[in-house]
């Protein structure tokens, strides 16, 4: 079992990470925080947003300051499931069949433009996304741990996308929105391509995949006030009520809000979650949990400014016990 780090160093080499990702990724600090938290809380990430607004780049920049051995998939419509878990080949040197691992078993897969191939084959990552093992012809295979998928994806309006199974968005952690850079930051990305005099853009490692694992520890030994506890549950039991929400958040959206919260507390480097910690993740967190309504839909309501209204509307604990 790998000792707990503790809450101050994970602060430290997460700031570190952040400001070494940042080299190679302008303007997008916040949803990297994110996106760091969540791994150190042990989940998943979808970032979402149209092609050309850096989510790959992001990808690959924060899996290479983790130290993490890194795999990328361009999802296709004519994927197969094999494709990302592997398959049996015959070896003529053996005379027998030989097992040749897919891409997924790596620390961190990339799933470029995830919603571009079906469903039947988005589907083969949720057994390695929940239990860190893939089946593959009625046999077990564990990966390898640290185990992190980010995912890439474009709107759904777009042209060749499938939506996303809700078990397969249930899994992810947090859904992130790029967004377009500032008139500033699109300028800086040019302005670094133009200095560099290459399209690579270089990231050194920062940290080891021991060490993530020691991270995690250290986030997973951090107690939460039972009063946040309750908070997160008042906020996952809210969006079941919402009169525009048809199918509202489950105990796992409950339950991420409380990792992911723990994990934003340590990056700031305290071990006591604050009710502020549960606010700043809740719309990645729940939103794309959510079902609307079709009267909801079609007035353009979006789950995120749901969210918002239920963090407006559901009081929280005034005081916050430290452990």
């Amino acid at each position: 079992m790998t000792n707990p780090m503790p809450v101050a160093e994970v602060a430290r080499l997460g700031q570190a990470i952040l400001a070494e990702v940042g080299t190679a990724v302008v303007g997008m600090r916040e949803t990297l925080q994110i996106a760091l938290a969540t791994i150190l809380a042990g989940g998943h990430v979808l970032f979402e947003d149209v092609p050309g607004t850096g989510k790959t780049l992001a990808a690959r920049s924060l899996a290479t300051a983790l130290g993490l051995d890194f795999a990328r998939l361009q999802c296709t419509p004519d994927l197969l499931p094999s494709d990302i878990t592997g398959s049996s080949v015959w070896d003529p040197q053996r005379g027998d069949f030989s097992f040749r691992p897919g891409p997924v078993f790596t620390g961190l897969f990339l799933a470029d433009e995830i919603n571009r191939t079906a469903p039947k084959t988005q589907s083969a990552l949720l057994e390695a996304m929940a239990e860190r093992q893939v089946t593959v012809e009625g046999a077990s295979r564990p990966l390898t741990l640290p185990f992190h998928v980010v995912a890439t994806s474009n709107p759904v309006e777009y042209e060749g996308t499938y939506p996303l199974p809700e078990a397969q968005l249930d899994r992810f952690m947090v859904r992130l929105a790029v967004g377009y850079p500032t008139r500033q930051g699109e300028s800086e990305v040019l302005a670094r391509r133009i200095a560099r005099q290459q399209e690579a853009t270089p990231v050194s490692r920062v940290v080891d995949a021991a060490t993530v694992l020691a991270m995690q520890a250290g986030v997973e030994a951090m107690p939460v006030d039972p009063d946040v506890i309750a908070y997160c549950v008042d906020l996952a039991a809210a969006t079941r009520r919402h009169p525009s929400i048809e199918v509202g958040a489950s105990p796992r959206g409950s339950q991420n809000l409380v990792l992911l919260a723990r994990a934003v507390a340590a990056l700031d480097g305290r071990d006591v979650v604050l009710p502020e910690d549960v606010k700043q993740v809740a719309v990645p967190v729940l939103s794309h949990r959510l079902t609307l309504t079709a009267t909801a839909w079609a007035s353009g309501r979006r789950p995120e400014v749901v969210v918002a209204d239920l963090l407006a509307s559901v009081p929280g604990p005034t005081t916050v016990r430290q452990s």
